[in-house]
C-alpha cells in the first residue's frame, strides 16, 4: 500500500536534510544559496506548465515533485539560518487560502468565479498596503518573464483608469512605436534601438492584454507555430538533397509559403464523417 501523503513529505524534508548536512551531505548541495537555487526553480515551474501544455500527464507527477523540491530546498536553508522552515511556509499558504476564501471557510455569502476573482484582488491589495507597499504598482514582481509582468503592470494601472479605450486605440499606439523605431534604424544606436524595441513589446503586452489574452501563451503559440514550419521547411529541402545553408533565401521562403498554404487546406478542409 502505498505510504500517505504526509510520509512521503517527511521523507523529501529528511531527504533534503542529508543533502545539506555539511559532514556527510552532498558538496554540490551544500554550497548552494538561494540565488544559485532560484533560477532551477524558474525552470522547474517552466517544465510544469510545459508538461501540462503537453498533456503528458505521465510527466506531470514528476515535473511537480522537482517543483516541490525547489521549496523544499529554498526553506531548508532558511531552517538553517533559523529564518524560518518548512512548517512555516506551508502555514503561510494555508492561512492566506482561508482568509482569501470566506465565502469557503467563514460566514460570508457565496461568490461567482467574477466575483471571487475581484475579492481576490482587493484583498491582495489590502494584504500590500499592510505590508507598507505603496503606489498602483508595488509588489508586481521584478523576475517575472518581461511578457507577464508588462502584462500585469498594464492591468494594475488600468484598474485605476489608466488604460486605452479599447484595443484599436492601442493598435494606434503600435503604429506610432514601429514608427519610431523605425526612424532610429539609420542611427543604428544599441541603446536606444533597445528602448524603442523595448516600448514595442510593451504595447505588444498591452495589444494582448486588451484582446483578454495571455501574451505569454501568445508568444509561446508562435514560438511554436515557426518551430513547426521550419522543421517542414527542412524536411522539404531534405527531400531534395538540401540543407537550409545550402539553400538561397529565396527558396526557404518559396518552402515557407508551401508549407503555410499546406496547413491553410489541412485547416479548411471539412471533416470527414465516420
Amino acid at each position: 500500500m502505498p505510504a500517505s501523503a504526509e510520509t512521503e513529505l517527511r521523507r523529501l524534508l529528511d531527504i533534503m536534510a542529508a543533502l545539506r548536512d555539511r559532514r556527510s551531505g552532498c558538496p554540490w548541495d551544500v554550497e548552494q544559496t538561494y540565488d544559485t537555487i532560484a533560477p532551477y526553480t524558474i525552470e522547474e515551474a517552466y517544465e510544469v506548465a510545459d508538461a501540462i501544455a503537453r498533456r503528458d500527464f505521465s510527466a506531470l507527477p514528476d515535473e511537480l515533485g522537482d517543483l516541490l523540491f525547489q521549496v523544499v530546498y529554498h526553506a531548508r536553508m532558511a531552517e538553517e539560518e533559523a529564518r524560518f522552515d518548512f512548517a512555516d511556509v506551508a502555514r503561510a499558504i494555508a492561512d492566506k487560502m482561508i482568509r482569501r476564501h470566506p465565502h469557503v471557510f467563514g460566514d460570508a455569502a457565496a461568490r461567482t468565479a467574477e466575483a471571487q476573482t475581484a475579492a481576490w484582488e482587493e484583498q491582495k491589495r489590502a494584504e500590500r498596503t499592510a505590508r507598507a507597499e505603496r503606489g498602483t504598482l508595488a509588489g508586481v514582481p521584478l523576475a517575472l518573464p518581461a511578457l507577464v509582468r508588462a502584462h500585469k503592470l498594464t492591468a494594475r494601472a488600468a484598474r485605476v483608469g489608466f488604460d486605452w479605450p479599447d484595443a484599436a486605440a492601442v493598435l494606434d499606439k503600435f503604429a506610432e512605436e514601429t514608427a519610431e523605431l523605425r526612424a532610429e534604424l539609420a542611427h543604428a544606436d544599441p541603446a536606444r534601438l533597445a528602448d524603442e524595441v523595448g516600448d514595442l513589446l510593451f504595447v505588444a503586452a498591452n495589444l494582448a492584454r486588451k484582446l483578454g489574452l495571455d501574451p505569454e501563451a501568445c508568444l509561446r503559440h508562435a514560438n511554436d507555430k515557426f518551430s513547426r514550419r521550419f522543421a517542414a521547411v527542412e524536411a522539404r529541402l531534405a527531400a531534395r538533397g538540401l540543407a537550409p545553408a545550402d539553400s538561397t533565401l529565396e527558396a526557404m521562403e518559396t518552402e515557407w509559403g508551401a508549407v503555410k498554404a499546406q496547413e491553410r487546406t489541412v485547416a479548411t478542409a471539412p471533416a470527414k464523417r465516420s
